[in-house]
């Protein structure tokens, strides 16, 4: 299981299946702890001299999508194969300037209303729906589609690249079905929850991680962000640092038409994370 995450009140939000209402809040469950981030930055900050990358490196990433549903419709949780390629056709707008695009490999559907409804961080039913039906190595990206309806608040978490190394049966992403594209979670359904959880599959901590203090996200160009911003806040400002703070950024927590952004910074910190930890192999910029 996914032992870096670390369950909160509320963990991205989600729609239980038959509610008439849609959270408000986006919160995230992929929250590592601060000695975990410092144990994995020490070991990535050992191998950063062997990194041999051009900044224009490119990289196609393989993605088998799983659809666990409670039961053969829509409503319970068996999306469409269009909504998956309009999910697909989402992230590879969002990361176009950082290198990285996606291609489907394959899609399974599997009914296991268990898994569609229990599949939340440390529950032995993720284990087992990974174990099931993961597929690839650490260069396959894994994401399985469910409904988090026995933990109201959740609405996805992923692993990052470095937890392969320990437990490879875990990689992945989970997210609520209702977030794709055209899905039931009104200001949650563009499809920008995959591409925030894609973000931390590829080595990205949230914009406000740390708060204020040094080192951040580890990303020297986005600006510090004192806690999570929600909604469309413009203008905002929690820190004394210079620069407002990253509403517009994939990795805070506004709303899905408000996000439009991965910094430069990132993007580099991506292609880093994957060609070290992931062995995604990069094209025409790798030296």
């Amino acid at each position: 299981m996914l032992r870096s995450i670390l369950l909160i009140a509320l963990s991205c939000s989600a729609y239980v299946l038959g509610s008439t209402t849609s959270p408000r809040q986006r919160i995230c469950g992929t929250q590592p702890s601060k000695e975990k981030i410092q144990k994995a930055e020490a070991h990535f900050g050992g191998l950063r001299s062997n990194i041999n990358l051009k900044k224009d490196s490119s990289f196609t990433v393989s993605v088998h999508w799983h659809v666990v549903s409670q039961n053969s419709t829509v409503r319970g949780g068996n999306i469409p194969d269009s909504q998956i390629t309009d999910q697909i056709q989402v992230m590879n707008d969002a990361y176009a300037s950082t290198g990285f695009s996606f291609q489907l490999a394959g899609t399974t559907r599997t009914v296991n209303a268990t898994w569609f409804n229990q599949a939340e961080p440390y529950s032995i039913y993720q284990d087992e729906m990974k174990a099931a039906l993961r597929k690839g190595g650490a260069a396959a990206l894994n994401i399985y589609s469910v409904a988090f309806t026995s933990y109201y608040g959740l609405l996805g978490y992923a692993t990052f690249p470095y937890e392969y190394r320990y437990s490879p049966k875990d990689d992945g992403v989970v997210l609520h079905y209702g977030s794709v594209p055209g899905g039931n979670l009104e200001i949650f359904n563009l499809g920008m929850t995959a591409t925030h959880e894609v973000g931390h599959w590829l080595g990205l901590y949230h914009t406000f991680q740390d708060g204020c203090d040094e080192p951040g996200d580890y990303v020297d160009d986005t600006p510090p962000e004192a806690y999570p911003a929600w909604g469309c806040p413009t203008d905002r400002d929690t820190c004394d640092s210079e620069g407002l703070d990253p509403i517009h950024n994939f990795m805070d927590y506004t709303d899905d038409d408000c996000v439009t952004e991965f910094t430069e910074g990132q993007g580099q910190r991506m292609r880093e994370q994957s060609w070290t930890y992931r062995g995604i192999e990069a094209r025409e910029g790798r030296v």
